[in-house]
């Protein structure tokens, strides 16, 4: 054995008798199996340390950290290699939570990544013990380091499933647009947004003409395709940070922040075009056997003065009906911009 593995063998068991109660015959025991202490504290998964609070030095650190880390035992001096493998974006908030929670004497616990010989990071939790003397002062810290990676991943995998789970959450399943839980989301976030910065909103509600009769004609699954088809018009020509969605049936609403009303018109205008243009065939349409659709535009400036979303919304609604009393494939527009 090199001097070297002496004097961790050394700090082993000195490192076992730190919670030791200090009665001879214990200590006289303890010394006596060391090497079956040193054994059992060597051969578990989770790797043991030690450092002295004085010198901010390790004294004792398990010669797993070699397998797990790739540094061998000897390469942890103080408690600037242990912060230097940190990864960057966890070591400001880890170190200073972990030096203030050891001044103030109390046990905790930190997860962070810590760097490889290899150069890549594996996930870590310190578990930390704060050893004080007969004084009451910090005399050492003494803990364990867990490799977490698998639990992260796990996690990590979760967290995806969620986010995922929760973005289906807010489209529709048929069109793949925004749904009507998504479109009162988005709607009161704008509304809030445009009233703070005094900025005009506008709002387009878009309705396929005789869709009834589409659907009698050729039947409810070519009637989602006819969906799909106008829910991918409107998405291509909208633009940039407008919302799409489907509002419910045959209806579509488009979210327009910081629009004023010539502008949501001219929008408006553009998906008419085409949703024409595409040629959908409806045999029962008067207007070339084509489908088309009818559209309200509305505007506002949010105020204390100017209602609530769902006001607006009803405003926007009852042009829709407009346009579509006054024939369908046309435009029925309201400002209240003043």
């Amino acid at each position: 054995m090199n001097p070297t593995e002496q004097n961790n063998s050394a700090l082993g068991a000195d490192f076992l008798r730190h919670d030791a109660a200090p009665a001879a015959g214990v200590e006289g025991y303890m010394e006596h199996d060391a090497a079956v202490y040193r054994t059992l504290l060597e051969s578990t998964r989770a790797i043991p340390w030690k450092i002295d609070w004085a010198t901010l030095e390790f004294t004792y650190i398990g010669p797993q950290i070699e397998a797990l880390l790739g540094w061998a035992p000897s390469g942890w001096k103080s408690v600037q290699d242990w912060a230097a493998r940190m990864h960057p974006e966890d070591r400001e908030k880890v170190v200073d939570f972990c030096v203030a929670q050891s001044k103030a004497g109390t046990d905790h616990e930190a997860d962070y990544r810590a760097l490889t010989s290899r150069g890549d990071y594996v996930w870590l939790r310190d578990v930390v013990h704060v050893v004080r003397n007969a004084s009451g002062e910090v005399e050492s810290l003494v803990g364990f380091m867990f490799d977490i990676s698998e639990r992260k991943r796990t996690e990590e995998k979760l967290l995806a499933l969620q986010c995922e789970l929760e973005a289906l959450s807010f489209k529709d399943g048929l069109t793949g647009v925004g749904n009507r839980r998504e479109f009162d989301a988005v709607l009161q976030r704008e509304w809030s947004v445009a009233r703070r910065n005094n900025a005009p909103l506008s709002l387009v509600m878009v309705d396929i003409d005789f869709f009834k009769s589409y659907n009698d004609y050729y039947g409810h699954v070519q009637g989602d395709e006819c969906l799909k088809r106008v829910a991918g018009v409107l998405s291509a020509a909208v633009r940039p940070g407008d919302f799409v969605g489907r509002f419910g049936g045959e209806e579509f609403v488009l979210i327009l922040p910081n629009t004023g009303s010539e502008a949501a018109r001219q929008v408006a205008e553009r998906c008419r075009d085409r949703i024409s243009s595409a040629e959908i065939a409806h045999e029962r349409s008067p207007f070339r056997q084509i489908v088309t659709a009818s559209f309200g535009v509305g505007s506002v400036m949010p105020s204390a003065e100017s209602g609530d979303p769902v006001e607006f919304v009803n405003l926007v609604d009852t042009q829709l009906y407009h346009a579509k009393d006054n024939g369908r494939d046309c435009i029925a527009a309201v400002s209240r911009l003043g």
